[in-house]
């Protein structure tokens, strides 16, 4: 229950500044007042600060308003719990749990772009997952950049993770070797950083989806999963991001960091209202969030958690 507790408290508290941007801290949009359209007027700024995005944040309100006048709602502390109603009905989907079973190893691929917070979620979720009981190994398949092998191997140190990781080299060769290694330990997961890059940095784009196919001849059928670490304060552009790496590699799920800070959550809500009104694109799971420095900051996204660390 403490643990529950303390991160509930750092989910809110990494949630501060959208808390502030919403008013929720203080009251200035959800005291007692009539709803009238000043009132949506006002939380329609509170959303597109909070990073929502415009398409999002007009869908939303849209469904809102149709709330309030079907139900009859007059004052805006009914309209704080419709509004939690509708985040929920948009995020909810969004939860996946990340399921290792299947494979062994499971083989686990990080993408995303310099500065995202890769490498350090990589070590937060091997620590996570040693939580469950699994043993895990790390391939240092970012070969690019110079203290992304000793980086990982920092993290491997501090959880007691084996680190598979060349000087220089083929980030493909690598993982392969990773893999090799991961099947004749018995290792129950394999996560596999990649070198950060941008969507528009096409050779470096090309350079992961080779990374993909290698792993694929290595073991059939992997990657098991491939995640896109997403920095919070990213902000809209965290919906291209998603696209473009999931045009390149076919991703499974996201994991969004930073969320402390300066970062804006109601990104999430863009992302949701992105995926679901793209014809051509599929659902993309939110598996993890990260809400602080430490180890443990590392949690699976919750719906329910999120929306009350956001409105209550």
């Amino acid at each position: 229950m403490l643990a529950a507790t303390s991160w509930a408290a750092r989910l809110k508290a990494g949630l501060a500044r959208t808390r502030e941007v919403l008013g929720t801290d203080v009251g200035t949009l959800f005291g007692r007042r009539k709803i009238d359209a000043a009132l949506f007027d006002e939380l329609e700024t509170a959303l597109l600060s909070a990073d929502c995005g415009v398409e999002a944040t007009r869908a939303l309100l849209d469904d809102l308003r149709n709330r309030v006048k079907k139900q009859g709602i007059e004052d805006s502390v009914a309209l704080k719990a419709a509004l939690k109603v509708e985040l929920l009905a948009r995020l909810v989907p969004l939860e996946r749990k990340l399921e290792t079973g299947a494979h062994k190893p499971c083989v686990i691929v990080i993408a995303g772009v310099n500065g995202s917070g890769k490498t350090t979620s990589i070590g937060k979720l091997a620590k996570l997952l040693q939580g469950r009981g699994l043993k895990v190994m790390l391939a240092a398949g970012d070969t690019f950049r110079a203290a992304a092998r000793e980086q990982l191997a920092a993290w491997g140190e501090r959880n007691g993770v084996t680190v598979i990781g060349q000087q220089g080299g083929d980030p493909g060769a690598v993982v392969f070797d990773a893999i090799s290694a991961a099947t004749a330990r018995s290792a129950d997961v394999l996560i596999a950083d990649t070198a950060g890059r941008l969507p528009t940095q096409l050779h470096l784009m090309e350079e992961l989806k080779k990374v993909k196919r290698v792993i694929a001849k290595a073991m059939p059928g992997a990657p098991h999963e491939t995640l896109l670490v997403l920095d919070g304060g990213t902000g809209q552009n965290a919906i291209a991001q998603v696209k473009a790496f999931d045009e390149a590699l076919g991703l499974t799920g996201l994991i969004l960091t930073k969320l402390d800070g300066s970062a804006k959550g109601g990104v999430i809500l863009g992302i949701a209202h992105a995926r679901s009104n793209d014809p051509k694109a599929r659902p993309m799971p939110l598996l993890f969030i990260g809400a602080g420095e430490g180890i443990d900051d590392l949690r699976p996204f919750v719906a329910s958690e999120f929306v009350e660390a956001l409105l209550d």
